[in-house]
């Protein structure tokens, strides 16, 4: 392999979905020349079209860098076969799983070809949407998105380092792990939510449409990524078995915990001249299950991934009109006042919503103040 240092100047981008036509357009506009392919003529063209690259010609420059966008269950094979036609490139695949990839890797190079896995480096950008292929592709998906490097024990420095450099150019923070590390680490943060946010609005669908008409902002938080592609989080969750059965186990185990607490209630409310629970033991299962949850969620990072801050919320009625956040942005913007979050939840059967504005606690006042002042309805704290 010819020694690679810095940014690629060519990269050659395989699979036109979402991810694959998104790094398209991040790369392009910082100048590099990115050659697109994918197995459907209509795909790539499409891509092209949206501007995430040209469609490559027989003469074209070999890569210095071969990005393998396709699904999970055949990332390998095209790895494989990109290490083939291009023997000077780094290649690596964005599937969200990496050990089995890597695994099949090895196996379909075997004893004879093992010499070209220093070239390969599988990755994995923590970035996506709900929804697919090049249509939904943002030039900005990866801004401040952790990328996950996970090179094999084969894989050379000056490989590792033409993918974390291009990752970075495509706007993420490159991270460095295991392909077992990445695997047990997106089994937790990633594909075990999948399941349960699946679950939880599956519970959806038979509930009558008055019951389904109350649905809050919670209701939607818990279920956004349950609008993901079936077929993908299928191959997703087969290729990371090993590492998300566990967790699913302890899940499974806390919500028994749970179930218990609950039946034991019950059984205290049909029968209540009978002795309580000792020390009211299913209430401290409940209160520990929800400040486990408590402490837990302190720990996800904060604004562009500092420690986490505990933000002040400020609550503000917005008609459902054209232009109406953006005045309250600009208001906010003219009193100096930085926006750290935002969430917005819709009335039911009314033109409002309501927008939960986060900010430094110390501006909150100050922030009710101003907007009430500019005519706002600010809802009072608590």
């Amino acid at each position: 392999m010819s020694e690679q240092r810095g940014a690629p100047g060519v990269v050659r981008v395989i699979g036109t979905g979402l991810i694959g036509a998104s790094l398209g357009l991040a790369l392009g506009r910082r100048g590099v020349d990115v050659v697109l392919e994918d197995p459907s003529p209509t795909a790539v063209a499409l891509a092209r079209d949206l501007g995430a690259g040209r469609v490559g010609v027989d003469d074209d420059p070999p890569p210095d860098l071969v990005v393998v966008a396709a699904p999970p269950d055949v990332a390998a094979t095209v790895v494989v076969g990109a290490l083939t036609r291009w023997p000077d490139a780094v290649v690596t695949d964005v599937a969200s799983v990496k050990t089995s990839v890597l695994a099949a890797v090895r196996s379909a190079v075997g004893p004879r070809r093992s010499g070209q896995l220093v070239r390969y480096v599988g990755s994995h950008p923590m970035a996506g949407r709900e929804r697919s292929g090049a249509v939904a592709a943002q030039a900005d998906l990866f801004e401040g998105r952790s990328w996950v490097v996970c090179p094999g024990p084969q894989a050379v420095p000056e490989a590792t380092e033409l993918v974390r450099a291009t990752a970075a150019l495509a706007g993420a923070a490159p991270v460095t792990m295991s392909p077992e590390e990445h695997d047990r680490a997106v089994a937790v943060v990633s594909h075990a939510p999948q399941v349960a946010a699946s679950l939880v609005a599956g519970r959806l669908r038979d509930l009558p449409d008055p019951a389904v008409s109350l649905s809050g902002q919670g209701l939607r938080d818990v279920t956004r990524i349950a609008a993901s592609d079936p077929l993908l989080w299928t191959q997703i969750l087969t290729g990371n078995a090993d590492a998300v059965l566990p967790v699913l186990d302890a899940l499974a185990a806390d919500l028994e915990e749970v179930r218990s607490a609950l039946r034991t209630l019950l059984a205290e409310t049909a029968a209540p001249r009978q002795e309580a629970s000792r020390d009211g033991a299913p209430r401290g299962v409940l209160a520990r299950a929800v400040a486990r949850g408590n402490a837990g969620h302190a720990r996800i990072p904060g604004k562009h991934g500092a420690a986490p801050t505990a933000y002040g919320s400020v609550v503000v009625l917005v008609p459902d009109e054209p232009g109406a956040l953006g005045r309250l942005f600009q208001d906010m913007g003219v009193a100096g006042i930085n926006l750290e979050d935002l969430h917005l939840e819709h009335g039911i059967g009314q033109p409002v919503g309501l927008a939960e504005l986060a900010v430094l606690p110390s501006a909150v006042e100050r922030l009710q103040q101003v907007l009430t002042d500019k005519g706002w309805r600010v809802h009072p704290p608590g």
